[in-house]
């Protein structure tokens, strides 16, 4: 999702500072947001709709727009500018523009060493040695691990597990057009995809880095509150899976250079790093060819990895 409200505002500084080129490159598309509101849930959903700056809207509203919403469903707010990414295009537009300049993306390969030359540094990755002038240290769960390798300070990075289940869209429910319907403080969300839902009660569960697996009892713990939500029979999910999301210790992403020369940062993403990705490296290639940032100044330095260090 893009979703401008999201994060803290370094993170919105980010998304915003973002909108403008994936506008440009036609990877956003319309699916707005629900704030899902169950009885008891008043005062909490209503600090939700403080801070993600969102309109409260009928119950006679929300049900045209979802029309299976629960009895037990009793307020709703939204934000009709949140948006989908498509993903797959923003990766293959990517490494369309990497190899367009000449490099290479290589994947499957281990990075087993880093050391420091004069000039720059060897990756050692699978027995075989690549020399570089800047290292950028992208590695997400493994960041601080990759730092290790280097003799750089760490940042405290923090994987959280979060686990999501793929299940079938209501029986004779077109789902393509429903918002995201995110749970009260942020306990649940289910997002349509591609004819199905996804939902997960989205945990986060500290987890080291690694193949991430999902977890039975917040596969349910989601359901229920799918559930709950909506008036319609659970089904089995269709997939599961979990997945990693790293954060530094103030939730803010960490861009810039580390505390040894040649060697920088871009981590820390959690759960905003589509959102945040081309302002994020725009950021990172100014900051790196010295080039005056685009971004304000007190939003740079709230991203610098020097305040961890």
């Amino acid at each position: 999702m893009f979703e401008e409200n999201y994060g803290n505002a370094p993170v919105r500084a980010l998304t915003r500072a973002s909108r403008a080129a994936y506008e440009a490159a036609g990877t956003l598309s319309d699916r707005g947001l629900f704030l899902v509101g169950l009885e008891g849930q008043e005062t909490a959903f209503h600090r939700d709709v403080g801070s993600l700056d969102l309109e409260p809207v009928s119950l006679d509203h929300a049900r045209s727009r979802v029309p299976l919403l629960s009895d037990r469903v009793t307020r709703v707010a939204q934000n009709t500018t949140a948006q989908d990414v498509d993903t797959d295009a923003v990766l293959q537009r990517a490494a369309k523009t990497i190899r367009a300049a000449g490099g290479k993306v290589q994947t499957g390969r281990r990075v087993t060493g880093l050391s420091s030359m004069v000039g720059g540094w060897y990756a050692s990755a699978d027995q075989q040695i690549t020399s570089a002038r800047t290292v950028v240290i992208a590695a997400g769960a493994w960041a601080d691990d990759v730092a290790d390798f280097a003799g750089a300070a760490r940042l405290g990075l923090q994987p959280l597990r979060r686990s999501v289940a793929r299940v079938a869209a209501p029986a004779g429910q077109d789902v393509s057009t429903w918002p995201m319907l995110l749970g009260v403080g942020e306990a649940w969300y289910a997002k349509p995809d591609a004819g199905a839902m996804l939902v997960s009660s989205a945990e986060e569960a500290p987890a080291p880095p690694g193949d991430a697996f999902a977890d039975d009892l917040e596969l349910a713990r989601g359901m229920d509150f799918y559930g709950q939500s909506i008036n319609a029979p659970l089904t089995r999910p269709m997939a599961t899976w979990g997945g990693l999301r790293s954060f530094t210790p103030d939730r803010s992403l960490a861009i810039g250079p580390s505390d040894l020369p040649g060697l920088w940062w871009c981590a820390g993403q959690g759960g905003y790093g589509f959102q945040t990705a081309p302002a994020a490296a725009q950021l990172l290639a100014d900051l790196i060819s010295g080039r005056s940032p685009k971004l304000e100044a007190d939003v740079v330095a709230a991203l610098d990895p020097g305040r961890f260090l």
